[in-house]
């Protein structure tokens, strides 16, 4: 039995267009925005290890970032994905620029990538980490009625989306199986709140998108993400959070596929240009 598994979507056509998702979640995050992409890609959209449909690895077995790196760049292998267009969000970004370091990657589009914060940032995740040690030693069915609960509901929207209504249709919530001893969540999530993205050259276009209501990652870890990586474009996002996807599809697929070079930029609202003066001269305005 292989030490990974990686349950994936894959629909389209075109140049290969990888997606990534964030610690906690899964593909499913990226469902808005897939219909649009795969009109000009080959979209495959994955589950990392531990996640949605891939099994957890075994107590044990290495399980850190640059090893889910390596497990998505052995997917893109042997799928005959030769340096693919890359997406991710939070976790996901991080894996996709890594990626791009490595010069694995086509372009690299990335939405609220950890890796950027500061140890001051990063306090309330500590504390709020430390209260999922103390909650993944209830019994599962008593979490699971707390995750449904109105009250957690209400909590995970406001942690993870933006806007008081983001018109998805959808009610975010947490993921009580996550807190589960020895989950992927929990082998992961020391090492995503330590991880700072280095100082490294990311060889292909690649588009910063933050959400300006971030809760988890603040939208002023973009500045740094910039500093870093000063080729990249900033795409702010107004009233988004953390998962952009579900709030902002039609613009988070549009920064996709401009930075694939799958979209045409937009053009400029053109100035309106004084008329002419007697002598040729621009006109004073009046």
């Amino acid at each position: 039995m292989k030490p990974y598994s990686v349950a994936y979507d894959r629909r389209g056509s075109g140049s290969p267009l990888v997606l990534l998702h964030g610690l906690g979640h899964r593909r499913e995050a990226w469902r808005p925005v897939v219909g649009a992409l795969a009109e000009h890609h080959d979209v495959v959209n994955v589950d990392l290890p531990g996640f949605g449909g891939s099994r957890t690895p075994a107590p044990g077995v290495r399980l850190d970032i640059p090893t889910l790196v390596d497990v998505v760049t052995s997917l893109c292998a042997s799928l005959g994905l030769e340096r693919p267009h890359v997406a991710g969000n939070s976790l996901g970004g991080a894996l996709a620029l890594e990626l791009g370091a490595r010069g694995a990657t086509a372009s690299v589009t990335v939405f609220s990538p950890v890796g950027f914060s500061t140890p001051l940032e990063r306090a309330a995740p500590r504390l709020l980490l430390r209260g999922a040690g103390v909650a993944g030693r209830v019994p599962p069915h008593v979490r699971a009625a707390v995750a449904d609960s109105q009250p957690a509901r209400a909590l995970a929207k406001r942690v993870l989306r933006g806007g008081s209504s983001d018109g998805s249709g959808d009610t975010p919530r947490f993921d009580a199986d996550a807190l589960e001893a020895g989950s992927a969540f929990v082998r992961l999530a020391p090492e995503v709140l330590d991880y700072e993205f280095p100082a490294v050259d990311v060889p292909c276009p690649v588009t910063i998108g933050w959400g300006e209501r971030d809760r988890v990652l603040p939208a002023r870890a973009a500045r740094r993400a910039l500093e870093r990586i000063p080729h990249a474009r900033h795409v702010s996002l107004p009233n988004c959070g953390h998962t952009p996807m579900a709030e902002a599809p039609e613009e988070v697929a549009a920064a996709i596929l401009r930075t694939c070079g799958s979209l045409p930029e937009p053009h400029p609202a053109p100035t309106e240009q004084p008329e002419p003066g007697e002598d040729g001269s621009p006109s004073a305005a009046r």
